[in-house]
C-alpha cells in the first residue's frame, strides 16, 4: 500500500481520528495538547496517529489533505481542521455534537 492508501484506510476505518505530534497521554506540542484536551472532554474514544513516529504519513497527509499543519482532526472521513478550528468548535459545543454523532454505534441507532 502506498501512503495515500494507508491514510485513506485510517480515515475511513476510524470515525474520529487525530493526527498529532505525540500521543494523547504525552502530546509533544502545545497545539496537539489542546486538541487532545478538547476531544477528551467529549468523553468518546478517538483514534490517533503520532506523526513523529510516522514520517511518511506526516509528509503524505499534508498533500492528501491539502492542509499544511498539525494536528489534523478528521471526523467521519472529513477533515475538520487544525488546532484553532478544533478549539473554536469545542468552545461553541459543535465539536461535542460532531464527535458524539460520529461515535454512535450504527447497530444501536439514534435512540
Amino acid at each position: 500500500m502506498d501512503v495515500n492508501q494507508v491514510i485513506e484506510e485510517q480515515i475511513t476505518s476510524n470515525p474520529v481520528i487525530l493526527y498529532m505530534k505525540g500521543s494523547p497521554q504525552f502530546p509533544q506540542c502545545g497545539f496537539s495538547a489542546q486538541a487532545v484536551e478538547a476531544l477528551t472532554t467529549v468523553g468518546k474514544p478517538f483514534a490517533y496517529v503520532n506523526i513523529l513516529e510516522a514520517p511518511e504519513i506526516r509528509s503524505g497527509l499534508k498533500e492528501y489533505a491539502n492542509w499544511p499543519t498539525y494536528p489534523q482532526l478528521w471526523i467521519k472521513g472529513e477533515l475538520i481542521g487544525g488546532s484553532d478550528i478544533i478549539m473554536e468548535m469545542h468552545n461553541s459545543g459543535e465539536l461535542r455534537e460532531l464527535v458524539e454523532e460520529a461515535a454512535v454505534d450504527p447497530e444501536e441507532g439514534q435512540g
